[in-house]
């Protein structure tokens, strides 16, 4: 039951700060309530940061209207295909090197040199190579997840006991059973501390491929708000992506607590100590 009453009242206190930023950003914005410092006219303000209420009206308006849906759902498509991509190469990719010492010796300049390069750049040579629809916005994210994901399973392998894999090995363990029962569980905490961070880097992927060229997409709709100054549309669509990522992000976290079922939480260690 205490338990239960600190997520209650650590979920009421998130609220909380959620509201109050709300209410901050509406008072700076609105000249009835708090007129702007650093602006003479008193509507520049709401200009350059736009006016909450407006904005939680163009969501709705969106949602009523069911004109959001088909761009969310492009948007949610690249972003799904470039996370589930991106964490699939990363995880094999990881595991096949941190187990081939020669391997990992002879590519190791080659990951450093690609992982150094800021990535956002092969846009346009993904629109290139996979035309302006949604292949270039998932290769895009893929190279933005998979690094995160290969480094973190990479490590997690190489950090296994020598004392444990010694013992299993002394029981008669194959290379196929030490992969399942020591290898794997080893890099799946990893992995998941990896997903959390993947998570926002794939919307990253898509949005900014939408901006370089595309008819769809919340990207898109925030790209031509932009180019009319309609700022209100601009934070209606990050809040709009902000939510959905936060959304697979609880996903991911719901299916980390089903899959290290034997890893103790927070509370637990806690009172251990």
């Amino acid at each position: 039951m205490s338990s239960n009453n600190a997520n209650g009242r650590l979920r009421l206190y998130q609220l909380l700060v959620l509201v109050a930023t709300f209410l901050l950003w509406y008072a700076l914005t609105s000249p009835a309530l708090l007129p702007p410092l650093y602006f003479d006219d008193a509507n520049q303000a709401a200009f350059f940061f736009g006016e909450p209420q407006k904005v939680l009206s163009r969501i709705w308006e969106w949602f009523a209207s069911g004109s959001i849906y088909e761009h969310l759902g492009v948007t949610l498509l690249e972003t799904m295909l470039a996370f589930a991509i991106g964490t699939a190469l990363g995880l094999l990719v990881g595991l096949w090197l941190a187990l081939s010492p020669m391997a990992s010796a002879i590519c190791d300049p080659y990951i450093k040199a690609a992982n150094s390069m800021p990535r956002v750049i092969l846009a346009p040579i993904f629109a290139i190579w996979f035309g302006l629809g949604i292949w270039s916005k998932v290769a895009l994210g893929v190279t933005l997840v998979f690094f995160i994901v290969f480094f973190n399973v990479y490590q997690g392998v190489r950090e296994v006991s020598p004392v444990v894999l010694a013992n299993v090995r002394m029981l008669g363990a194959s290379k196929r059973q030490l992969l399942r029962h020591v290898y794997l569980p080893s890099a799946t905490s990893w992995v998941f501390a990896s997903l959390h961070n993947s998570v926002g880097l794939a919307f990253v992927g898509a949005v900014v491929g939408e901006y370089l060229g595309s008819a769809r997409g919340v990207g898109y709709l925030i790209l031509q708000a932009e180019g009319v100054f309609d700022i209100n549309t601009v934070f209606a669509g990050i809040i709009v992506l902000t939510g959905f990522a936060l959304a697979l992000d609880a996903v991911v976290s719901v299916v980390e607590k089903r899959l290290l079922v034997w890893r103790p939480s927070a509370g637990e260690t806690e009172r251990s100590i």
